[in-house]
C-alpha cells in the first residue's frame, strides 16, 4: 500500500526512524520488498533522477506497481529522492509518487525558499507532501556534488524561518554526515547538539538525514578482497540512528551500504563461479542479501515490527 510520508511520520517520530533507500532495478526492488516484510517494517522507496533516467522512469514505476501488488502487506511511501524543480514538478504531475524532495540547498537562502515554495503549492494541490534541504552536505550522490571545504551545517535560526515560510512537510537537514561511499575525513562526526536545536525551535517536526549509510567495513573488505578497488570508506555509526530519532528524525537515507552489497554479492558470484553466465544466477542471490541486510539497517532504525500499527494508523 502505497501512503504519503506524512503518514509514515505520524507513526515513528520521536520513537524510531523510517528506512529510506534508493533502488534502481528488479533485483533491489523485490529484495527491499522482502526484507522490510521480514523485519515487519513500514518504509520508503526513493527514486533518484539517475534512476528515472536509467532505463525509463515508466518502467521503474511499473516495477514498483507490480511489487505493490505481489507483496500486499508491505506499506510505504514512494519519493523523489534530491529532485530539481523541474523533476519534482514532473512527479508531482505523473501522480505516482506520494513524495518529492526539492533540493535547491545549493542556491542562496532566498531563492532556496522561492524555489521550494513553488514546489509545495504545486504539490500540495495534488495531495503530494514535501521534503526540501536547508545546509549542505559534502561528497557527490548522483548530479549532487559538494566538497568538504563547502559542506555547511543547518543554521537552527534559518530552520524554522525556512519551513514556516515555504509549507515544506519535511527538512533535510546537515549535521555531518556525507554523500557518498568515501565519506568523513577522520574529523567529522554527527553534530547532535545542531540537530538537538533544530529540534528545539521546530518541535514535532519531521526531520531528514541524508548520507547515512555506515559503509560496513566487512563489505568493503570482501569487495577488494574479490578484485574491487574501494579505498578510504568510512560512514555513520549505525547505532547513532536511535539518538537521532529521539531528536526529531524520521527518515533516514540509505543507498550507497545497497551499492556494496550488489557489488560484493557479484564480485564474489563470478569470482567463485567463473564459468556461469545466467545473470539470475547471481540476482537470486543478491535479492535475499539485500533482504537481509535492509531487515539489520530496520533493527538499527527501529522501525522494525511496527508494520501492523502502522497500517492501523494509515487506515483510520
Amino acid at each position: 500500500m502505497i501512503v504519503t510520508t506524512k503518514k509514515l511520520f505520524e507513526a515513528a517520530y520521536g520513537k524510531y526512524a523510517i528506512g529510506a533507500y534508493n533502488i534502481n532495478n528488479l533485483e533491489q526492488t523485490v529484495g527491499l520488498f522482502r526484507g522490510n516484510l521480514q523485519s515487519k517494517a513500514p518504509f520508503i522507496i526513493q527514486i533518484s533522477k539517475g534512476a528515472r533516467s536509467y532505463t525509463d522512469k515508466l518502467l521503474l514505476e511499473g516495477l514498483i506497481r507490480s511489487a505493490d501488488e505481489v507483496f500486499p502487506e508491505a506499506i510505504f511511501a514512494v519519493h523523489l529522492d534530491h529532485g530539481d524543480e523541474e523533476a519534482a514538478m514532473d512527479c508531482i504531475e505523473s501522480g505516482f509518487y506520494s513524495s518529492v524532495m526539492i533540493d535547491a540547498s545549493h542556491e542562496d537562502f532566498e531563492t532556496n525558499i522561492a524555489i521550494t515554495k513553488r514546489v509545495v503549492e504545486a504539490a500540495h494541490a495534488k495531495g503530494v507532501v514535501v521534503e526540501a534541504e536547508l545546509g549542505q552536505l559534502g561528497g557527490v550522490e548522483e548530479h549532487v556534488k559538494v566538497d568538504e571545504a563547502d559542506a555547511k551545517l543547518t543554521d537552527p535560526r534559518q530552520a524554522k524561518e525556512f519551513v514556516d515560510r515555504t509549507g515544506c512537510d519535511s527538512l533535510a537537514v546537515a549535521i555531518g554526515t556525507s554523500h557518498g561511499a568515501f565519506k568523513f575525513s577522520g574529523s567529522q562526526s554527527l553534530h547532535f547538539d545542531v540537530l538537538a536545536a533544530i529540534q528545539k525551535v521546530l518541535p514535532g517536526f519531521p526531520l531528514v538525514m541524508h548520507g547515512s549509510s555506515s559503509v560496513p567495513q566487512d563489505e568493503v573488505k570482501r569487495i577488494n578482497e574479490a578484485g574491487g578497488k574501494i579505498k578510504g570508506a568510512k560512514g555513520v555509526d549505525a547505532t547513532q540512528f536511535r539518538k537521532a530519532a529521539t531528536l526529531g528524525v524520521t527518515k533516514v537515507n540509505i543507498d550507497t551500504d545497497g551499492r556494496l552489497v550488489w557489488t560484493r554479492v557479484h564480485r564474489e558470484f563470478f569470482r567463485d563461479h567463473p564459468e556461469v553466465f545466467d545473470l539470475r544466477k547471481p540476482g537470486e542471490v543478491f535479492m535475499q542479501a539485500y533482504a537481509d541486510f535492509i531487515a539489520e539497517k530496520n533493527d538499527y532504525l527501529g522501525s522494525t515490527g511496527h508494520l501492523d500499527e502502522v497500517r492501523e494508523l494509515v487506515s483510520k
